[in-house]
């Protein structure tokens, strides 16, 4: 006899839906995502005020000491396009777990008595460094839907408190260890463990998850025999994609803007602590400064998107960023260590709010989130290719030249790059 609708079976067991678990409350999360954060830049600007131990150390020359700086960026642009593949085979939190490991290997790894060590110890920091930077953004998005933006403010000015800590207590920990360079950069290994460790209820939550909904879609086969599944919500479009986007001389102009702004970055990043103690100054006051410098980076990286969203155009905005690039460049060259803590405090300035408007020019530049990520991907690829020559190409130069001043003096005229590139990319307008 032919079995109606209303005979139907109907499954009668509860299916057990995915909660957060006590592990995984929302305080221990923001907790795991802060401590992460504070591991990405920590273990490059660590590195900063020891260049010059490391090089007498292995004896290398000035170019092979600014790939110390210079390999973690270039693989930071090799580690990027890996990662949507693994955070689709092994799930975000995973992977994250995965790569904060990683870079706690590859910071025992750097310090080990072997230049090759060494070298290969910056490649697996990028490369780890690169798989955090694209998957943590979307993970805030995901679990703070309605403060991502808040919560991405906070997430960015955690890395760069990691890194204001670091610079400042590398020659501290130095003399506290007593172990030499060696022992001072080793020891930021234990703050990725410590990420590792509030990270793992976040593994647990995802693993259990991941077993309520195959319970559920379980359940749902066996009470739903004969009928029609409820219809999934649709996401959101994401809009169009921009074609053509390469041949675009708006996304060039973006592009370029935060490539020279991040190689000027990453160039006193490698070497400012050295520019002072060259000129006569205490490594541990050289370090200390360039310290400041990066805790000043958060008011910028905080206010200047602040302000750019406020604006209708950015022009100006971008034009006062590299004025005060120029003028903090400029004080280094003439007056290093006198004006050393006026200099960290324009540069800080200058670094963070440029970082910032760049990130803004993404968003404001384009009308869709298919367009901003299109653009955010040619932008980075641009920007570590050419932030990556900066250092190499700074410590090649000191080698030729025996000083600062040539440089210092190429920086200055990259500077006026950066203006005409801000200018254009201020624009009203959209890709």
């Amino acid at each position: 006899m032919a079995v109606t609708r209303a005979q139907q079976p109907v499954a009668t067991t509860a299916v057990p839906l995915p909660v957060r678990s006590r592990l995984a409350h929302p305080a221990l999360l923001l907790t795991g995502i802060l401590l992460v954060a504070l591991n990405m830049r920590a273990c490059l600007a660590a590195v900063s005020p020891m260049v010059g131990e490391i090089q007498r150390s292995f004896g290398l020359s000035a170019t092979a000491s600014g790939l110390i700086t210079t390999v973690p960026v270039l693989f930071q642009g090799v580690g990027a396009p890996l990662t949507p593949r693994l955070t689709r085979r092994f799930g975000t939190e995973r992977v994250v777990l995965g790569a904060v490991l990683v870079l706690g290997a590859g910071v025992l790894l750097r310090v080990l008595p072997s230049v090759a060590a060494l070298y290969a110890g910056c490649v697996v920091i990028g490369v780890a460094i690169a798989v955090l930077n694209v998957s943590m953004p979307g993970l805030v998005k995901r679990e703070f839907p309605d403060r991502a933006a808040t919560m991405t403010g906070v997430y960015s000015t955690t890395m760069l408190v990691g890194a204001t800590m670091a610079a400042g207590l590398s020659v501290p920990l130095e003399h506290a260890l007593g172990g030499g360079w060696e022992a001072s950069l080793g020891a930021w290994s234990l703050l990725a463990l410590v990420a590792a460790v509030a990270w793992l209820p976040q593994v647990l939550r995802a693993r259990a998850a991941r077993a309520g909904a195959a319970v559920a879609a379980a359940g749902t086969a066996v009470g739903a025999t004969g009928t029609a599944p409820g219809a999934a919500a649709k996401p959101a479009a994401p809009g169009r994609p921009v074609q053509g986007i390469w041949r675009s001389p708006l996304a060039w102009q973006i592009s370029l803007f935060m490539g020279i702004s991040s190689l000027l970055v990453y160039t006193l990043v490698a070497w400012m602590p050295t520019i002072l103690a060259d000129h006569g100054m205490d490594r541990g006051e050289a370090g200390l400064v360039f310290a400041f410098s990066n805790l000043v980076q958060v008011a910028g990286a905080f206010l200047v998107p602040l302000f750019a969203g406020r604006m209708t155009n950015q022009r100006a905005l971008a034009v006062a960023m590299a004025l005060l690039n120029a003028v903090g460049i400029a004080v280094l060259l003439i007056a290093p260590v006198p004006g050393a803590w006026a200099a960290a405090v324009i540069l800080g300035v200058a670094q963070g709010g440029s970082l910032g408007l760049g990130l803004a020019f993404i968003v404001l530049r384009t009308d869709s989130a298919a367009g901003a990520a299109q653009l955010g991907g040619m932008s980075q690829a641009v920007g570590y290719l050419v932030a990556a020559a900066g250092p190499v190409g700074a410590g090649a130069l000191r080698q030729a030249t025996g000083g600062w001043t040539t440089p210092l003096a190429l920086m200055l005229v990259l500077v006026s790059v950066v203006a005409v590139a801000g200018w254009g990319a201020g624009r009203n307008r959209t890709l």
